[in-house]
């Protein structure tokens, strides 16, 4: 695999500082049960990373002792976790807000049968993958068969409320690009959703669009292609500086299967750990969020990817 970053770190990326906190981001481990080629994360089923029960104590903790930040949980594949169950009823009490980052087929997997009425009975907030809302577009991206199972995954949250408004069950989609080029208006392409998926039968609350980072599987085939320059030209030249004040490392921490702390998922990935200008790097059992405002966030010209636009986020697009 290709690395981007020695061509990333060279940028005239505007200076962003953190706001106020309110989410706690927890990759729980690069295991997945699939191998997508935009996975920023380059997770797949025999990654092996995984968070240890002494961390997993840590994140409690400090979930325990921040009770209004939103507690979103990732990997890979969060659900695989073996302690992931235990980690959101435990947090349960102690948040109003849990995230699952979810690729839908999971919930077919062996041992995972009930997982989806669990996430219910938690009142999880699933953000669930689904590139697209055409067959062959889901297969050829994340492999045969995908876009059924995550059909009937989908089906199966329905069933439970998930979608619905009165049943307070948040289920929200995430649209990447097939490649090298910007997510579509997000509130059109959620009406295309909304129509097509409904041939099926299925509701959703909205649709996140997220635009795919040069970094990971999709950095590396973009390098392999000789279309690296060409993608990174595309999203520095649609950079909106208005995009700057809702970006998503001002009120989110990324902290990785280890515990160490970042300011995004992808910042992680390409291994730039959170700047606190004291250690050259800093674990969750040790964070003061007293004083992260104002800290200066660290960027490279994979940043752009999240101003181009209409902004890219973990919340979808950043522009009404």
């Amino acid at each position: 695999m290709h690395a981007t970053l020695p061509l990333l770190q060279v940028t005239d990326f505007p200076p962003v500082r953190r706001g106020q906190l309110d989410t706690l981001q927890v990759n729980l481990g690069y295991r997945c049960n699939q191998s997508c080629v935009h996975c920023h994360v380059a997770a797949g089923p025999n990654r092996k990373e995984q968070m240890s029960p002494a961390n997993v104590e840590v994140v409690l903790e400090f979930v325990e002792h921040h009770r209004a930040l939103t507690l979103d949980l990732t990997g890979g594949a969060p659900e695989l976790h073996p302690q992931f169950r235990e980690i959101v009823a435990r947090a349960r009490p102690l948040t109003t807000r849990i995230i699952d980052r979810c690729n839908l087929t999971v919930l077919d997997e062996p041992g995972q049968e009930d997982l989806a009425e669990f996430l219910a009975g938690q009142r999880v907030e699933i953000v669930a993958s689904l590139p697209c809302y055409i067959e062959d577009n889901v297969d050829r991206q994340r492999g045969e068969g995908v876009f059924a199972t995550s059909i009937r995954a989908l089906r199966r949250l329905n069933a439970l409320g998930y979608g619905s408004e009165p049943s307070g069950l948040v289920l929200h989609l995430v649209y990447n690009p097939q490649g090298p080029s910007l997510p579509p208006p997000q509130r059109a392409l959620e009406e295309d959703y909304r129509r097509e998926l409904g041939r099926f039968g299925i509701i959703f609350n909205g649709l996140y669009t997220l635009a795919n980072m040069p970094i990971q599987r999709f950095g590396s085939t973009l390098v392999s292609q000789g279309r690296f320059e060409q993608y990174m030209t595309l999203l520095r030249g649609a950079h909106h500086a208005a995009n700057l004040e809702k970006v998503m490392c001002r009120a989110l921490i990324s902290v990785d299967w280890q515990g160490w702390l970042y300011d995004c998922d992808f910042n992680q990935m390409l291994g730039l750990p959170l700047n606190t200008g004291s250690r050259p790097r800093t674990h969750l059992s040790r964070l003061d969020i007293g004083a992260l405002a104002g800290h200066e966030v660290r960027v490279a010209d994979h940043c752009y990817g999240c101003t181009a636009g209409q902004g890219s986020s973990c919340g979808g697009a950043l522009a009404a």
